[in-house]
């Protein structure tokens, strides 16, 4: 893959992304106090917290593979999209005092990866066995 501007930003993109998801998943794998106050609002712990981190987990791999990108990026804007959903509609913009800092890192993660959908559209369509790009 050649270094052009673009190249360079999916990087960018991606490497942002996967940190982001990847840094959370010790609180969640670890139960940590925020991570069960959260999934025990939503109704979803432990299971949901366990799935939510173990799909997270899955869709950083993809994301820092180049012929997964677009998988990921799928993968992590649908996560993300849920997380903005429950802060807006059950758990607020701010949660536990932290400043709405786990709903601008979802918004950071969704706003990359929809990002990353756009410059990988053709490596998405390409997984649809009877849609030629």
């Amino acid at each position: 893959m050649t270094s052009t501007p673009i190249n360079i930003l999916a990087w960018i993109l991606r490497l942002a992304a996967a940190i982001i998801m990847l840094q959370t998943l010790y609180f969640k794998f670890t139960a940590a106090p925020e991570s069960v106050y959260i999934f025990s609002t939503l109704g979803l712990e432990p299971w949901g917290r366990i799935g939510i981190g173990s799909l997270e987990l899955i869709a950083s791999i993809l994301l820092l593979i180049p012929k997964t990108t677009s998988l990921g990026a799928l993968l992590a804007v649908g996560i993300m999209a849920g997380a903005l959903l429950a802060h807006i509609t059950q758990l607020g913009i701010v949660v536990q005092n932290d400043g709405g800092q786990l709903f601008g890192l979802a918004l950071a993660v969704f706003i990359c990866c929809s990002i990353l959908l756009l410059i990988f559209r053709k490596q998405l369509v390409s997984y649809i066995p009877f849609i030629h790009a």
